[in-house]
């Protein structure tokens, strides 16, 4: 298993949230924003986190906060630039719209990372999720590639690294939501309330 000094979690919290019509990370949930969520999920299994985002308002959490260094151009760019800033070899990166996100969720994706692979990712109700996953430093160079062709999807620079895919435990499966709308969070607030 990979020694928690060698892990850097990054949150990429740069997206537009044009569907969510606010940022994602401080929307709430129980009273906290979902970035608070991610990050105490996330602090007792890594060495150090890092935010990916130009919103200034995630200097509240007083951790190392980066922008895109190619702006505009999706999450794709926000993976290149974490993986640019990094310090360690192995690189957890989140969404910000998983607020539900566990420990056991976590600790089964590094428990199960292979370190013959680039990436390791989640998959959840038949679904990868690239978004929650295990990347090496050394996969920005197919990050960059494939954003120097115009891509701006992350899913087409996995495809082009060797990946391992961990299928969930089903009972960890509403853990890993996306909450990406009003009729989203809505939804989530009411089954949490009964």
């Amino acid at each position: 298993m990979i020694q928690k000094k060698n892990i850097t979690a990054i949150l990429l919290a740069g997206g537009k949230s044009s569907r969510m019509g606010t940022d994602k990370g401080f929307v709430h949930l129980n009273g906290s924003p979902f970035a608070s969520h991610i990050i105490e999920a996330v602090r007792p299994l890594v060495g150090q986190i890092m935010i990916v985002s130009t919103n200034t308002a995630y200097d509240v959490f007083k951790l190392k906060r980066v922008e895109d260094i190619i702006r505009d151009a999706g999450p794709l760019a926000g993976l290149f630039t974490a993986l640019f800033y990094s310090e360690t070899t192995y690189n957890l990166v989140l969404s910000c719209d998983i607020p539900l996100i566990n420990g056991a969720v976590l600790n089964q994706l590094i428990e199960g990372f292979d370190p013959e692979t680039d990436v390791t990712q989640i998959q959840s109700n038949g679904k990868t999720m690239p978004l929650i996953a295990i990347y090496k430093k050394e996969c920005m160079h197919a990050c960059l590639y494939q954003l120097k062709r115009g891509e701006r999807r992350l899913r087409a620079a996995v495809a082009l690294l060797k990946t391992k895919t961990i299928t969930l435990d089903p009972e960890l499966d509403p853990h890993v939501r996306n909450i990406n709308t009003i009729h989203e969070l809505k939804e989530i607030r009411n089954e949490l309330e009964h």
